[in-house]
């Protein structure tokens, strides 16, 4: 279950990666040290868009924690600028600055990383994040580690000057411009069963990926990814069935092509939510009976066995009634 405590940090930096990329260091108010985190974390930022108490002039964005893993003195974050998105990217590009006070989350960790024999990244333009960190454990433990960064071009690449110190054998840049399409088939065939991939980066690359390792299932090698978009599976709403209020024994009908979230939301029951892509598990919600269909790309395969909680963002039923633990 997410844990929602919130600290307050000030923005002790500010820099301007490239064009639409921000990097943004966190400390203490008064230089405590911060929570402890692992590689792949990440922490919700709280942006007050609005004045007064309007839950709707809150918005909830979440962000890899991209600094060094083992230093509790400052958090850094990268934030794109999402131009289709929906302003918490632009919020922060033309509204925080540096000394701003802000809330966050302590660190949440859906993309943890594990010490395998061998491991290859393949990190997606904003993606290579959550992987930074990954690298930083994998070097330090002495493993066996690749890095494939795709990028449009090169230009646009950043936390280039992290690299330094690795072995480059290591490190392959690739930008679409400069050095064409990455041919991910042929770069996944060198991947025996004792290999771990982890990528994080554009609903395309990531895609493909699961269907390449869907593909290549005999081969053994095992894949763990994180999404900044909705899969496919979360953007179908087909099907309706009801949920049931556990606190007040009120029935709610789920039609077809609305999801659980906006029901609710329109019934006046406000629950947390930041993506609404199933992506970040802030709109996590017990499940008490019933059988969730989970779509999201939080819960791992045993926590969706369990069907204790679900992601009422994108998530749906197999049976006619859930009762949530509202």
């Amino acid at each position: 279950m997410a844990n929602n405590k919130q600290i307050t940090v000030k923005v002790a930096g500010r820099k301007q990666l490239n064009e639409d990329i921000v990097g943004l260091t966190l400390v203490t108010l008064d230089g405590s040290p911060l929570p402890d985190w692992k590689p792949g974390a990440h922490v919700e930022v709280q942006l007050n868009t609005g004045s007064g108490t309007d839950q709707d002039a809150v918005m909830l964005r979440h962000y890899s924690l991209c600094g060094d893993y083992t230093c509790t003195d400052n958090w850094e974050l990268a934030i794109l600028r999402e131009q289709k998105g929906r302003g918490g990217s632009q919020y922060i590009h033309e509204k925080i600055k540096e000394g701003d006070v802000v809330q966050v989350s302590i660190p949440r960790n859906h993309f943890p990383f594990k010490s395998d024999k061998k491991i290859l990244f393949i990190a997606g333009g904003i993606g290579i994040t959550p992987i930074l960190p990954m690298i930083q454990q994998a070097n330090n433990e002495g493993l066996d580690w690749r890095l494939v960064y795709l990028s449009r071009e090169r230009g646009r690449m950043v936390y280039l000057d992290r690299f330094t110190g690795y072995d480059s054998s290591r490190i392959r840049l690739n930008g679409d411009v400069e050095d064409g399409y990455c041919d991910l088939n042929e770069l996944l065939s060198t991947c025996d069963s004792e290999t771990a991939v982890y990528s994080c980066g554009p609903k395309p690359l990531l895609d493909a990926l699961e269907k390449i390792h869907a593909e290549q299932k005999d081969a053994g090698w095992s894949l763990t990814i994180e999404r900044f978009a909705a899969s496919d599976a979360a953007l179908d709403q087909s099907g309706s069935f009801d949920v049931v209020i556990n606190s007040t024994g009120e029935r709610i009908h789920i039609a077809e092509g609305h999801s659980i979230l906006e029901t609710l939301r329109d019934k006046g029951i406000r629950i947390k939510c930041s993506c609404r892509d199933g992506v970040c598990g802030t709109c996590e919600t017990g499940v008490l009976s019933g059988i969730p269909d989970h779509r999201d790309s939080v819960l791992s395969e045993e926590e969706r066995a369990d069907n204790n909680y679900m992601m009422v963002c994108v998530s749906r039923a197999f049976t006619d009634e859930l009762v949530l633990d509202l």
